[in-house]
């Protein structure tokens, strides 16, 4: 590697937590045609520069003392030596990933969106990640693409229709034959249909329910046994107390109503009733059950795809008085967050690893809005 360094003239931060370089001329400009930054050409004095260049712009201090003694450098998209994980750069004496090292995770909903920012967060941290999902195609797809960057089987992938009990117990059935149980079930399949009280259809208002209501209820109900069972092993066996999570991925709709999007927060506001009462139910068992609230996910594929996603949904449905395109939608929502800025999977991560780490908290609903709902 540090042959290659002398030769740097460009080096950035490409969201994926590795480092990648680019070797180009002094007149060349730098991807999407941006100026590179200009670095040394010791390269010593090359990360020295780039520390500096990231304290500047924020980035975490921890962040920038791995970089000084690890480097992984990727080029054009290629990663050589082994992928940084979110844990390099959260600070090892706070992070919270460490408590998800070695657990069984099961994130229905897994193969897209939410669902798959989550998975590649806790399969970073070592976590075995499950990704249950109607398409199985795609749930496969991105399990192999994981268990390729990590460069070790961290995923798998399992079909699940989550309104269909007989699918979820299949599901179930399946995991505990391959992992010999779960320690964290994500319920994050979900789905929106957008229109007013006067237009929508029953068939529309029925499916939103029975995915993200009835398909948590299903869900909760076929994974809880499970959790039981090694709660009570881990008592029988006098061994250290365990903790099982059931986490429902549910949205600020559950925290507030939503205009001409009733099916969909009706779906949540139950969602959070159900965590409640499960939350009561299952604390006897070491068992914590919690929701996370996420804002807007406003470059996932429930927003942005072009035929079928939150934009194009809303902007026909009028839920934005006077747009008249998908730009306008999209900045309308952004203006109501004072943040700014729509969710993302890791603002989720970080809440999921706090309510997995806390053994105190159960039955909450933890808002992650950038302010734009907060907790009463």
């Amino acid at each position: 590697m540090k042959e290659l360094l002398p030769r740097l003239r460009g080096l950035s931060w490409n969201g994926q937590r590795s480092l990648t370089y680019r070797i180009i001329s002094s007149t060349e400009s730098g991807t999407n045609g941006t100026e590179p930054l200009a670095l040394s050409d010791d390269p010593e004095v090359a990360l020295q520069e780039y520390i500096a260049h990231l304290q500047q712009h924020d980035r975490h201090p921890s962040f920038c003392t791995w970089l000084k003694s690890t480097i992984a450098v990727g080029r054009n998209g290629d990663t050589l030596g082994t992928p940084v994980a979110v844990s390099d750069w959260l600070d090892p004496e706070t992070r919270r990933d460490t408590v998800i090292k070695d657990k069984v995770v099961l994130i229905t909903g897994g193969a897209q969106g939410f669902g798959l920012a989550l998975a590649t967060g806790m399969a970073a941290a070592e976590a075995q990640v499950i990704l249950a999902d109607r398409n199985i195609a795609g749930a496969s797809r991105e399990a192999d693409l994981l268990n390729r960057r990590f460069q070790r089987e961290v995923a798998s992938a399992v079909a699940v229709d989550v309104t269909d009990e007989a699918s979820v117990a299949q599901m179930v059935q399946e995991i505990v034959s391959r992992y010999g149980g779960m320690d964290v079930v994500i319920s994050n399949a979900g789905v929106l249909r957008a229109g007013s009280v006067q237009e929508l259809s029953l068939a529309d208002f029925r499916l939103v329910t029975d995915v993200n209501y009835t398909g948590f209820f299903i869900v909760a109900k076929h994974t809880a046994p499970i959790l039981v069972q090694q709660s009570q092993s881990a008592r029988t066996h006098n061994r250290p107390p365990w903790y099982g999570d059931i986490i429902e991925i549910n949205s600020k709709s559950g925290l507030a109503g939503s205009n001409k999007n009733g099916a969909y927060a009706g779906s949540k506001f139950g969602g959070i009733g159900l965590v409640q009462s499960f939350a009561l139910e299952l604390v006897a068992h070491n068992i914590k059950v919690n929701a996370i609230c996420p804002g807007n996910f406003l470059d996932g594929p429930l927003w942005s795809d072009p035929e079928t996603g939150l934009f194009v949904q809303y902007l026909k449905a009028g839920k934005v008085p006077g747009a008249t395109s998908i730009a306008e939608v999209r900045a309308y929502y952004e203006s109501r967050v004072p943040m700014g800025r729509g969710c993302s999977g890791e603002d989720v991560l970080k809440a999921l690893l706090y309510v997995i780490e806390q053994t105190y908290e159960t039955g909450q609903a933890v808002p992650v809005t950038g302010g734009q709902e907060m907790l009463r």
